[in-house]
């Protein structure tokens, strides 16, 4: 099936109990057993069954199925985030002393995890331009466990070369892990082009609406996990192959670190994928009108958007997302007091740290979602003082547009 049936029917057929339609929500913490052998037996691995939500739960079961058949993996695990489930990956394969390739300009939780949680227990990240590809390559050393990009940067929008990162990975015999939190596969698949391990936080455009926190991890099926530095995850692919990474991180990772989603959340995602197609349109549509409208603006002192003609990054945009520059942008006013200005005087578009939503919103990165970084670090990631992050909505445009307008001569306002 093709990706818009996919996203209403994919990985569940019908309830043969009750012939509902709609997926179930199995909102029940454990699962209870006739024998003691049975249940014995599920444990052990012997027989198929649920145990306990915190492992897997039907509900999440069925959104993981369809995220598997949407981004043409092997196998899916639900998380309660995408914090939760970019940290369920990394901690499935990195030890002391091992070091991560990521991309500079990602977002700064991403950034956070991999410098001051990770960093407490030895694990080193090395941070490369995502436009400069030769940087990745000269970067990985034998301590390298796996390298890490946005499909495209948050908010640096930048637009990494994804084929080649994924052969530099894959001469080094490590993981390539692509976030694919801005793109969705709706506008890209990252497996098709090497990722390994794709990561999504289904909070922002696969959810949709602001009503759910989730995240998920994707093997997509491109790494032989038989032949990898890893020995943990080496011995067990002998006994379950290519799955082993998923069962490496279902049964211990994921397991004791408790990163589970709740089955309604589970549900909320699901209904969101249902009409995931169908917003992105809308959502591109509408970044691009709004990136052009700003470029063309004489207030206006920069737009970034790669989805622009004139952005460096358009030939990659064209080759990957089929010409599509994804639903979020930034642009600048000149100063932070002005930026400020702009978003206290908005009617319509929204102030918080979100992006996805079918409403337009807007935040001030560099004193919100960057705080805690100097200015220095701040400008290594690509934030700026003056840099206003905007997540394109759904809304008729000329209502966007107008909204920004006023918003913007109010701005200028002494």
């Amino acid at each position: 099936m093709k990706t818009d049936t996919l996203a209403i029917h994919g990985g569940f057929t019908g309830d043969s109990s009750s012939g509902a339609t709609a997926v179930p929500i199995n909102q029940t913490v454990s699962y209870a057993y006739k024998t003691a052998q049975e249940l014995a037996d599920v444990f052990d691995g012997k027989a198929p069954g649920y145990i306990y939500t915190r492992i897997a739960n039907p509900t999440t079961a069925a959104l993981e199925a369809r995220l598997t058949e949407l981004e043409n993996g092997i196998g899916c695990i639900a998380t309660a985030s995408g914090m939760a489930a970019i940290a369920s990956v990394v901690m499935g394969l990195v030890r002391a002393s091992d070091v991560i390739i990521a991309a500079a300009g990602i977002f700064g939780g991403t950034v956070s995890l991999f410098e001051n949680t990770l960093g407490r227990f030895g694990v080193k990240t090395n941070f490369v331009d995502a436009a400069d590809t030769e940087q990745f390559a000269k970067a990985v050393n034998n301590k390298t466990k796996l390298i890490f990009v946005e499909t495209i940067g948050n908010p640096r929008m930048d637009v990494p070369a994804i084929p080649a990162i994924a052969e530099i990975a894959h001469q080094a015999n490590i993981p390539f892990v692509v976030d694919n939190t801005v793109t969705t596969p709706v506008l890209f698949k990252p497996g098709e082009f090497g990722a390994d391990i794709v990561v999504h936080s289904t909070s922002k455009f696969i959810n949709g609406h602001g009503t759910a926190i989730g995240g998920a991890i994707i093997d997509t099926g491109n790494y032989d996990w038989k032949s990898g530095p890893f020995d943990d995850i080496r011995q067990l692919s002998k006994r379950v192959g290519q799955l082993a990474f998923l069962a490496h991180l279902r049964n211990l990772i994921y397991r004791d670190l408790g990163g589970c989603p709740a089955p309604m959340n589970s549900f909320l995602m699901l209904q969101g994928l249902e009409t995931l197609p169908g917003r992105m349109v809308k959502h591109c549509e509408n970044a691009e009108k709004l990136a052009q409208y700003l470029r063309d603006h004489p207030k206006v002192c920069w737009v970034d958007y790669p989805g622009l003609p004139d952005s460096k990054f358009r030939s990659r945009v064209v080759k990957l997302f089929g010409g599509s520059g994804g639903g979020l942008l930034t642009f600048g006013l000149g100063d932070k007091q002005k930026a400020f200005r702009f978003i206290d005087s908005l009617k319509l578009a929204k102030n918080l740290a979100n992006l996805g939503d079918a409403k337009t919103l807007v935040i001030h990165p560099s004193s919100t979602i960057f705080h805690e970084f100097l200015v220095k670090q701040q400008k290594q990631m690509g934030v700026t003082e003056d840099m206003i992050r905007i997540s394109a909505g759904i809304e008729d445009f000329e209502d966007i547009r107008n909204d920004f307008e006023q918003a913007i001569k109010k701005a200028f306002e002494e």
